[in-house]
């Protein structure tokens, strides 16, 4: 297939900001095609649709599981784009990976009447529930079974679902620039297969305008501590934890299931997973000897890397790759840390403010402010008892 450029009448944008730009978000994990497919979208838009804008991504460590936001600012052509500032107004919101939302808001800034798109097996209703929004368009697509079917990745799904959700972006120039992306990266082969995805995710995705309105926006915060409110020498009250962080949003919708009726007690899963997720406790080997037997995974800590499938020897193996579905991983966790998690609450309940508990999905720091309360929160939960 040709990837030449072939520029459709520019397009009028209904709906800006009053500095005339058309503003979307992609949150994601790196590791699905964020950047790239925020990158599409704008060649789509300035050379195919004869708009301007502009377009970049943010993240920390360039490594899969990270979190990444892609942002695109679009305006009228001739217009110039007079700043690179992180994109706090979106119209349009993409969440590629629907974890996200456990642990940070993804829609924080939306504009009233603006849309979402998912990457998720539920209805738009059910969505838009779990995200606490109204007064928005709602759009979802199961990219991950697409990508999985197709054998291609997530983003390709998703940039067709966002075509269409738009409302405004051309599907055969987005479609344009997709061929023309493979092309430059001499990856042709799998072009006719990310061309599939991107119809599918087109076709497939279910839009739906939920009434309502949305929150207005929370005003701005103080900071925990300054140069006024900063303890006694700099000490640090409540450091950084890997116990109580949840791993879970860095999957990319698999994770390794755990038979115990086959498993041997061989440990050579424990010794390739990067991140401490399996528990053992004392019991007897298959002789009724004394041994350390493995009594399963703490999917808190599990980032989906299957390396243990691939180290299992047992056959059928012990360990295996499924599709994860929405609270399989909580109903089997296996928690590693119990005492710790105990003692986290009981802080919680004199009086830590606290975002989420460890065992239904913590944010990255579930004590998340150096305010103390005077102890009630905790009491009404029943925490610290």
């Amino acid at each position: 297939m040709s990837a030449s450029i072939t520029v459709v009448p520019s397009v009028v944008l209904t709906r800006t900001h009053p500095q005339g730009y058309y503003e979307m978000r992609l949150e994601s994990i790196g590791g699905l095609g964020a950047h790239l497919a925020g990158q599409t979208l704008a060649e789509a838009a300035i050379l195919g649709m004869g708009l301007d804008g502009s377009h970049f991504s943010s993240y920390g460590s360039e490594k899969k599981g990270s979190p990444v936001r892609s942002f695109v600012r679009l305006t009228a052509r001739g217009r110039d784009v007079r700043t690179s500032a992180p994109v706090d107004r979106p119209h349009l919101v993409a969440l590629f990976h629907e974890a996200l939302a456990r642990t940070q808001n993804v829609v924080e800034g939306l504009e009233a009447e603006g849309v979402v798109v998912v990457n998720t097996h539920r209805d738009p209703q059910a969505e838009a529930q779990r995200l606490r929004v109204a007064g928005v368009t709602v759009g979802v697509v199961d990219a991950l079974r697409i990508a999985l079917e197709e054998k291609t990745r997530i983003n390709t799904a998703m940039l067709g679902a966002i075509t269409r959700a738009s409302g405004f972006l051309d599907r055969d120039a987005v479609r344009t620039a997709v061929a023309r992306t493979f092309a430059k990266k001499r990856y042709a082969h799998l072009l006719e297969a990310n061309l599939r995805t991107f119809d599918r995710g087109f076709d497939e995705a279910r839009l739906e305008f939920i009434e309502g309105e949305m929150p207005p926006p929370a005003p701005p915060t103080e900071p925990e501590m300054g140069y006024i409110t900063a303890p006694i020498g700099g000490a640090i009250l409540h450091p950084a934890n890997s116990i109580i962080k949840d791993m879970s949003p860095s999957r990319q919708g698999v994770l390794p299931a755990f038979y115990r009726e086959r498993c041997i007690d061989c440990g050579l899963c424990d010794m390739v997973c990067p991140d401490l997720c399996f528990v053992w406790e004392e019991g007897v080997d298959s002789k009724g000897r004394p041994a350390m037997v493995l009594r399963g995974i703490d999917y808190q800590f599990c980032k989906g890397c299957l390396k243990c499938v691939e180290a299992c020897p047992t056959e059928p193996p012990a360990l295996e790759e499924i599709r994860e579905t929405e609270g399989w991983a909580d109903a089997r966790r296996a928690v590693h840390f119990p005492q710790v998690l105990h003692e986290h609450r009981v802080a919680a309940g004199a009086g830590w403010q606290q975002t989420a508990s460890a065992e239904s999905g913590p944010s990255p720091n579930v004590v998340s402010r150096y305010e103390r309360g005077d102890g009630k929160q905790g009491e009404e939960r029943g925490e610290g008892r």
